[in-house]
């Protein structure tokens, strides 16, 4: 898997403006049903993104009735091991099993986290996720993830090295991405063939469902069609059948 794949052009991710547009105007993503008694969501960024990347998705998480938690990342930079010990922390801080979503870099992250700690997870969804390999991007954001790699081999705090891809440190995250999931955490892998910064074929989590819809990656978070997903799956994960 390499990053030849990548197809689109990179000025493909223009289309951001457009889903969020078309998004906004959806009445059900301005006035969805709410509900109390909503399971948590912890919302998880993308590389070199912060919390405030994901503000429209929790705003309609919230309208829904959810309680959202946000990440604490300012810029998702760090050694995937160090986050991870973070977010076990935050989804500890939960009275009852959360449902983590995650986008890019992000959802590698819940999904290792969805592995590590499956009594606190609820469900996890990855939104154009590279979960079979975390470098099959495009070559323009791999040169981006070799100039962080590089300041982090010169010691910058909170930012991953090139000792990451096989050192201890991340280790644990890499044999997590690869195992399944625990009965009774459902997942669902959100990918675009369109994608210009992802290999889509890295996002086929073959332990989740995995379900196309078109549009950009940087779009994600904003498109309505993976909003209709989230409906769904945040429904289903109110049943009784999926208490613990």
């Amino acid at each position: 898997m390499g990053d030849e794949r990548v197809s689109a052009p990179i000025h493909a991710e223009l289309r951001y403006w457009v889903e969020l547009s078309r998004l906004l105007g959806d009445r059900r993503f301005r006035a969805p049903e709410r509900a109390d008694g909503r399971r948590p969501v912890l919302l998880i960024p993308g590389f070199m993104a912060g919390d405030a990347s994901l503000a429209v998705l929790a705003g309609w998480l919230r309208r829904r009735g959810h309680r959202v938690v946000t990440s604490g990342i300012r810029m998702n930079v760090d050694c995937a091991g160090s986050a991870l010990e973070r977010l076990d922390d935050a989804v500890s801080d939960f009275d009852e099993p959360v449902v983590v979503i995650g986008q890019s870099r992000g959802g590698t992250l819940a999904r290792a986290l969805a592995a590590r700690r499956p009594e606190a997870v609820a469900a996890v969804v990855t939104l154009g996720s590279p979960v079979l390999d975390p470098l099959a991007v495009s070559p323009a954001v791999l040169r981006t993830v070799r100039l962080v790699a590089a300041l982090g081999d010169l010691g910058v705090p909170r930012v991953f090295s090139t000792a990451c891809r096989d050192g201890d440190c991340c280790t644990e995250f890499h044999e997590l991405l690869r195992a399944p999931h625990a009965p009774g955490v459902p997942a669902l892998a959100v990918y675009s063939r369109s994608d210009a910064v992802v290999d889509w074929r890295a996002c086929l989590d073959p332990h989740a469902e995995c379900v196309e819809v078109g549009g950009s990656h940087s779009g994600m978070a904003v498109n309505a069609a993976v909003y209709q997903e989230l409906e769904r799956l945040l429904d289903r994960s109110e049943e009784p059948a999926w208490s613990r």
